[in-house]
């Protein structure tokens, strides 16, 4: 913070996003040697500063992309907003062929800052930092032998029909009015139940067919004996070499490295950003694989 009491309005809460996106697409933009008018599809996201004009209509201004780009601008959608941007963008990419898809995810501190005494809001100034990461998606065959990954999947799943889901991290005013955001003590529960139903999704799309054959076994047993058997846990190292968990804090990388089955080694990225960067919100997983290029 460069100022106390800090600056919270509009003004200053654009221009920590301009400085945090412009800098990161300049970047890409002369890493990729790309024309920024050869984008076609652009999708935004930030939680909770969602301006007007709106943050992609920011970037195709500042940038000059062309009038038929295909922009969209998510907001409210939390930490996990920036892989729900790469699904869009891997969807928008199936319909529109030999172009580029731009995502970018950032979040804004500046407006978020609470100054009240509620200890429940009061966490997230102790967590949260500003960040952002810039990616981009090509479906053109002549990017294939520069590009760094291939996208195989995205599996989405969403809790948010359960009340206790929905309700662990909201922004709200406090009992004297001040706005913050609430992060309650079901946050981990929430994550290590959200992140099982992720992978019961994800397990038979990349698992090899031995450990589906035990997996398999055992909740049928499971479900004859009732609680005599405990239900197999699948070794995911089989089929994923690095992970890239949220860095959301020590307590959700706790819960996910035990519910996973993950050695100390196998968090190393997670635990990295969080001690360096803070929780950077969506754009923090994009930091955890940063470090494990860098590591090799």
């Amino acid at each position: 913070l460069l100022h106390v009491p800090p600056l919270q309005n509009l003004a200053a809460a654009r221009e920590e996003t301009e400085q945090v996106i412009y800098s990161t697409l300049e970047n890409l933009f002369e890493c990729t040697n790309v024309n920024p008018r050869d984008i076609g599809i652009l999708v935004v996201n930030c939680s909770v500063f969602n301006p007007t004009p709106s943050l992609s209509a920011m970037v195709v201004n500042k940038f000059k992309l062309r009038s038929n780009i295909k922009s969209f601008n998510l907001g409210g959608m939390g930490c996990s907003a920036g892989i729900i941007a790469i699904d869009l963008a891997k969807d928008l990419l199936h319909v529109h062929k030999n172009t580029y898809a731009l995502v970018i995810s950032t979040e804004n501190v500046t407006k978020n800052v609470y100054s009240g005494d509620n200890k429940s809001m009061m966490v997230t100034n102790c967590l949260f930092r500003l960040g952002g990461a810039a990616i981009l998606l090509s479906n053109n065959v002549r990017d294939r032998k520069r590009s760094k990954y291939r996208l195989a999947y995205t599996v989405r799943t969403h809790t948010g029909a359960d009340d206790k889901c929905f309700q662990c991290v909201q922004q709200e005013d406090d009992e004297n009015g001040v706005t913050g955001v609430c992060l309650t003590k079901d946050v981990t529960f929430v994550a290590g139940k959200t992140v099982k139903a992720n992978i019961r999704a994800l397990a038979p799309l990349i698992l090899p067919l031995s450990e589906k054959l035990l997996f398999f076994v055992s909740a049928i047993g499971a479900k004859v004996l009732k609680e005599k058997i405990k239900l197999y846990v699948p070794d995911f190292k089989l089929a994923i070499d690095h992970f890239c968990i949220h860095a959301g804090g020590r307590g959700v990388i706790d819960v996910l490295e035990k519910n996973l089955g993950l050695f100390p080694q196998d968090v190393e990225a997670s635990r990295s950003t969080l001690h360096r960067f803070g929780n950077t919100s969506s754009s923090s997983v994009w930091y955890e694989l940063a470090y494990i290029e860098a590591k090799g």
